[in-house]
């Protein structure tokens, strides 16, 4: 089995979510892991990935917790608004996303407040699950090229394929069983220092925004063994 590792002390909210999620991510799909020893101990750290089902946040938070980290995703304000749930996502400190609204830039002010701390934080650049039909990622949202460029913390894309197989939104379907397969692969950390020399613009911010993404993608063709698609999907397609 190896040997354990240590648990990031995450609080009284962190230990129920592990408590619910452990046991049902496990049961609809069994884990491989590529790539751990790329997720730092300690100390603040951007998680760039893909979304492709609405069950990737659960499968993603019980990966990061197993390597001894707490998560903290950039997450629809709107969940902070569910019984229970809302309970949970605020005491797990995780960050509300307020799009299209004045508060929209404190979603980002949290996100820096995070890594400022010494938080690991994942992102989800897409914004939402990808309309892709095959499942590659779309344009994203250059907040993600803020906070990397911004921040001294390694930024470190990963993918992850098959909580789709699980829950596919798009087509309403939830096919639990027979069990599924999720795989997680995380890459070597992005030098981004020629990027952080030159001064902050749109263009700059599309520039690593797409670099980050194209990590991102180059390891989902590796978990998926097939090529991956020039450039990102367009939601106007």
């Amino acid at each position: 089995m190896g040997s354990a590792v240590a648990k990031e002390k995450g609080g009284f909210w962190v230990g129920v979510a592990a408590a619910v999620f452990y046991p049902a991510t496990a049961l609809m799909a069994r884990r491989r892991n590529e790539g751990v020893e790329h997720i730092p101990k300690t100390g603040g750290a951007l998680i760039v990935m893909n979304h492709v089902s609405h069950l990737d946040p659960v499968y993603d938070a019980v990966f990061t917790h197993k390597q001894g980290r707490v998560p903290h995703f950039l997450a629809k304000h709107s969940l902070w608004k569910v019984p229970v749930l809302g309970t949970v996502v605020k005491g797990a400190r995780q960050i509300p996303v307020y799009r299209g609204t004045a508060d929209a830039q404190q979603s980002l002010r949290a996100a820096h407040e995070a890594l400022e701390e010494g938080l690991l934080v994942i992102i989800y650049p897409e914004g939402t699950i990808t309309r892709d039909p095959d499942g590659w990622p779309m344009n994203s949202r250059t907040g993600v090229a803020r906070l990397a460029l911004e921040h001294d913390v390694p930024v470190i894309p990963a993918a992850r394929w098959g909580t789709r197989d699980v829950y596919d939104h798009y087509r309403g379907k939830f096919r639990p069983l027979p069990r599924k397969t999720v795989v997680t692969k995380v890459g070597a950390p992005v030098d981004l220092s020629a990027h952080r020399a030159k001064p902050q613009s749109i263009s700059l911010l599309r520039e690593v925004t797409d670099v980050l993404m194209g990590e991102v993608k180059d390891l989902l063709a590796d978990i998926r063994q097939e090529p991956a698609p020039d450039g990102f999907y367009s939601k106007k397609n």
